[in-house]
């Protein structure tokens, strides 16, 4: 995987993951970008190319004071660079060029400086889970969920995905498993467990992987919202929902 696969990867987790976010995409300084907003308020911009991603922040001055009270645990390079940048009458335009996840890692705290998370995991008192991790008690095929509730996540799921038609499924294992069989093969993660004789995703060395990670993971020029991410995405991302 390449660098900036595994950065796109890791700043879909933690965006998607810690914050309840509309994601809004619209061309800016001639470029494709999306902005990740609460309300009309915009915390993060992500400008996207090919071979990496411009982060936009703007730095207020409370988020000014704050940096500045731990600015040493940044690299020289990114303190040179929020130094650098002009101070206009609605704070500091930070914009910082990412192409590695080393570099998200410091992206990432000024994130948490700019705003604290704000998604509340779903309570897993009553989780049922997939042989693949994903929750079933979440999921559009799952037939041990409502009515009510799969309408729902099914006007989300075609939000994000388009109508692909959702299928009922029984649980892993039963007669009706929706992964037992797709045009006589078995879905991935169902094959990759019987190739390597095991139970369950989570107990494979190399969990979660591709295979079993089938949730939506890109950064694309695309609006979703942050109801989206919630009964689209997260439920198909192993761990995005659990409490740390």
């Amino acid at each position: 995987m390449k660098e900036l696969e595994k950065a796109e990867l890791e700043i879909v987790k933690f965006i998607r993951g810690k914050y309840r976010l509309d994601e809004v995409a619209l061309m800016d300084y001639g470029r494709p970008c999306v902005k990740f907003r609460q309300g009309k308020r915009t915390v993060l911009s992500i400008y996207l190319y090919d071979d990496h991603y411009d982060f936009q922040l703007v730095f207020g001055k409370a988020e000014r004071e704050k940096f500045e009270e731990v600015r040493n645990e940044f690299p020289i390079w990114m303190q040179k660079l929020y130094d650098k940048t002009k101070t206009y009458h609605d704070g500091k335009w930070l914009f910082i060029h990412v192409d590695n996840s080393d570099v998200f890692e410091y992206v990432k705290k000024l994130i948490l400086i700019k705003k604290k998370p704000n998604r509340e995991p779903l309570s897993k008192e009553n989780a049922v889970y997939g042989k693949c991790g994903h929750r079933c008690d979440l999921c559009v095929h799952y037939t041990g969920i409502s009515e009510e509730f799969r309408e729902v996540v099914i006007s989300h799921m075609n939000s994000v995905y388009g109508d692909l038609g959702w299928s009922p499924c029984t649980g892993c294992g039963t007669s009706g498993c929706y992964c037992q069989i797709k045009d006589d093969e078995l879905y991935e993660p169902i094959e990759c467990l019987q190739q390597n004789r095991l139970d369950h995703c989570f107990d494979c060395k190399n969990y979660p992987c591709e295979q079993s990670t089938i949730g939506y993971r890109q950064l694309e020029h695309k609006s979703i919202s942050a109801d989206d991410v919630t009964y689209a995405i997260l439920p198909y991302v192993p761990h995005q929902y659990e409490e740390q």
